[in-house]
């Protein structure tokens, strides 16, 4: 699994980023830039980028993730939908990425097991990208938030009382 998510070419990553970084609007540049600022202080900062399709979301995403590929940092784009996940390269659904249960209530967590490759996987992440936020039930999000709290322990320190164990998140979708 983090062989996978650090395969990407690492060259190709960052030529494709020096010629689309350029290309972000004014508030995408803002966007990408507190978003970058998060990762690289390890400040856990949760964001929510909010648009109707057509927007520059997707476009966002990419540019993000070639910046942080390129410097061989693991990026984890998922989708509450299939569909939205193939929009992004290397994109699963939520459910898939993360072992969300189908049956959900407020005290579900995600099959995930401290010492796991999985687990690993999440602990060497440096971002989390989830598109179509709003497809997903609140159950499932909070699912995804309490198991990070338990698997970034060894990460962060008090990341049971961070926000997604204190690992930056950013949410994508429209109202």
């Amino acid at each position: 699994m983090i062989a996978e998510e650090l395969s990407y070419n690492v060259e190709d990553l960052r030529r494709q980023f020096e010629d689309k970084v350029s290309k972000l609007n004014s508030q995408q540049r803002l966007a990408y830039d507190e978003i970058i600022d998060s990762v690289y202080t390890d400040k856990g900062k949760s964001f929510f980028i909010d648009g109707p399709g057509g927007t520059g979301k997707t476009f966002l995403w990419q540019v993000i993730c070639m910046k942080l590929r390129s410097e061989q940092k693991i990026v984890l784009c998922v989708a509450s939908s299939g569909i939205a996940a193939l929009l992004m390269d290397g994109g699963r659904t939520a459910h898939s990425r993360f072992h969300i249960p189908v049956d959900l209530d407020g005290r579900s967590t995600c099959n995930i097991q401290q010492g796991t490759e999985l687990a690993e996987l999440v602990q060497r992440t440096s971002l989390i990208i989830w598109d179509e936020v709003v497809m997903s039930h609140k159950h499932c999000v909070e699912a995804v938030d309490k198991t990070l709290r338990d698997i970034l322990r060894p990460r962060f320190q008090n990341s049971q009382d961070k926000p997604f164990g204190g690992l930056t998140i950013v949410f994508g979708g429209d109202f």
